[in-house]
């Protein structure tokens, strides 16, 4: 069944109808009567991924579970996660995603996570100009190819240059583009990214911190650092919370 959410846009009033997933707005004013427009994107990367996380977890109990009562369980901690992933999420974001969480059949679950594509937001297409002016120290960068990447699937932009032993990362912070960059070392193992928190080939990150304590000798430095998937696009796939990521280049960058 649909869920209509209503609320007030100034000067006009308008009205959200619900459906598989998805949301529609119409405006009552006489100047746009019968005027429909579709929610804005929202949905960055890592709460996406959580999205695809919850909606595996939901199929995967749907398949195995008949108790009523265990499946709302999971029905409830599924919406649950979803709100928590979108803490400033309006009446009609909140109203397109909570359909996942009462989809009847696990068969129907591919299709109401691709329904949401449209509401995706891409972390903003850079230019080989931005990135050689974030580390203008590197006379020789090697920068990733721009062109293939959908940036839609980017939490944050990293790669290595391994003639270097470089890795390089690049986020938006507060509204601005930010890039630190740092010591790669392989491990040749698997082990816990600090980044994702999954199960990966993973590599030492090695950063020096940008910030000194007052009255610190000129030879002072700071080194920061942790596991870190080899893989970019593995990790970007896989993250679901960007708070540590935005600690740790807060960090190296002061």
């Amino acid at each position: 069944m649909g869920r209509t959410v209503s609320y007030d846009e100034s000067p006009e009033k308008a009205y959200i109808v619900s459906n598989n997933g998805l949301c529609t707005l119409f405006f009552s004013s006489n100047k746009n009567k019968g005027l429909k427009s579709m929610c804005k994107p929202f949905i960055r990367n890592h709460q996406y991924n959580v999205i695809r996380k919850q909606a595996d977890q939901l199929k995967k109990a749907l398949n195995t579970v008949s108790d009523r009562k265990v499946l709302e369980s999971v029905r409830d901690t599924v919406q649950s996660k979803l709100h928590e992933a979108f803490p400033e999420a309006t009446e009609l974001q909140i109203a397109t995603l909570e359909k996942l969480a009462a989809i009847p059949s696990a068969d129907e679950i591919p299709s109401c996570v691709d329904s949401l594509e449209p509401y995706r937001t891409a972390f903003g297409e850079v230019t080989e100009a931005q990135l050689k002016k974030l580390f203008p120290k590197n006379k020789k960068l090697k920068v990733p190819a721009l062109a293939s990447i959908d940036y839609r699937d980017v939490t944050y932009l990293g790669w290595t240059d391994i003639a270097t032993n470089k890795l390089y990362i690049v986020y938006h912070l507060d509204g601005r583009l930010v890039g630190i960059e740092g010591r790669y070392t392989p491990t040749n193992k698997k082990g816990v990214c600090f980044l994702c928190h999954r199960h990966e080939e993973i590599a030492l990150f090695t950063a020096i911190a940008k910030s000194k304590p007052a009255h610190a000798s000129p030879d002072y430095y700071k080194a920061i650092g942790n596991y870190v998937c080899v893989n970019s696009e593995a990790c970007n796939k896989n993250i679901t919370d960007v708070t540590v990521l935005e600690k740790f280049i807060q960090a190296v960058i002061g």
